[in-house]
């Protein structure tokens, strides 16, 4: 019996320091956010390296997050840098495009060799979403800042409610694949390390998939930030590829997607070192941080945090472009 109480009170107690954990990531984030965005005015006579030793901290706790939550860094790191640095939102979708870029390369050999991606399910995709997301970052440039900020809070909120609804399904079940699926042979055997066992998979809906992935493409351009919150619904729900090869498919049609947007950025001159240095380096040594807890966090846990932070940006993003919380 004492042993049973004990094996329970370290189980509480781990619970707790990981929900404590999260708490303080949160409050961290928005703290470190206000804090350069309200308290250190870009037109003060302050030290050079304030506001980037500022998003390297914010970029570090968000990298942290990303990884147990599921979700790509450049979907937090647009809405909470854009809507609480004093950055112009033009600098902030360059440096979110270039951190969910070197996100994606970072994890696309390990992916590809693990056979988590696929190469004849993903090219389609990508190759819509890539000439999508050029026009996206194109429109995304022309349009006035504050227009761009209310269909950046517009977007944000919508993702919040996708993830507040959306469900996942480990293996869906695909009766026959469409025409189109089978003429490019979109179909594959996944083997399952958790249970050992390989499991064959096919695709369906795929006319339906392209002409969403247009979209999806031309948001990830406009807005800066990876697009892995609408790639892994449309793989998984809507075409049935089993979740973990959405996932690592996902990861690499990001790594397509977002180079052929950030290429817009860096020829009109959007991309700034100041600001994509620190959200890279940043991002990716808390994402390192966050796959090791990975194994102690609550996903469900983590994905709430996400959805809080999330909802909470986007609002902030939709009142800033509105003028009424400048």
């Amino acid at each position: 019996m004492l042993r049973d109480l004990s094996s329970r009170l370290e189980n509480l107690s781990g619970l707790l320091r990981a929900n404590g954990l999260l708490l303080v990531l949160s409050l961290s984030l928005f703290t470190a956010g206000a804090y350069a965005a309200e308290s250190v005015p870009v037109e003060s006579e302050m030290a050079w390296w304030v506001l980037p030793l500022a998003l390297f901290f914010v970029c570090f706790l968000m990298g942290i997050v990303a990884v147990p939550s599921g979700v790509g860094g450049g979907v937090l790191f647009v809405p909470i840098v854009g809507g609480f640095f004093p950055f112009h939102l033009d600098f902030v979708r360059a440096a979110g495009l270039l951190v969910a870029l070197a996100s994606a390369l970072s994890a696309g050999p390990m992916l590809l060799r693990g056979g988590l991606a696929n190469l004849r399910l993903a090219l389609p995709m990508a190759l819509l979403a890539s000439a999508s997301s050029i026009a996206g970052a194109i429109m995304g440039l022309a349009l006035p800042a504050s227009t761009v900020q209310v269909a950046l809070g517009i977007t944000i909120l919508g993702i919040v409610i996708l993830m507040s609804s959306a469900k996942k399904s480990e293996f869906p079940d695909v009766q026959k694949p469409d025409r189109l699926s089978a003429a490019l042979a979109m179909n594959g055997i996944f083997h399952d390390g958790a249970t050992g066992k390989d499991m064959p998979w096919q695709v369906h809906r795929t006319p339906l998939a392209l002409l969403l992935f247009i979209g999806i493409g031309f948001l990830a351009g406009m807005f800066g930030m990876g697009a892995g919150w609408a790639n892994v619904p449309v793989l998984n729900l809507l075409m049935g590829a089993p979740l973990k090869v959405s996932a690592g498919t996902s990861s690499f049609i990001l790594s397509l997607v977002d180079s052929s947007a950030a290429w817009v950025y860096i020829n009109k001159g959007a991309v700034l070192a100041v600001i994509a240095v620190p959200s890279v380096v940043g991002m990716m040594l808390g994402a390192m941080i966050g796959a090791r807890l990975l194994h102690v966090l609550r996903a469900s846990v983590v994905r709430r945090m996400v959805i809080f932070l999330l909802l909470f940006a986007g609002l902030r993003a939709l009142l800033k472009g509105l003028g009424i919380w400048v």
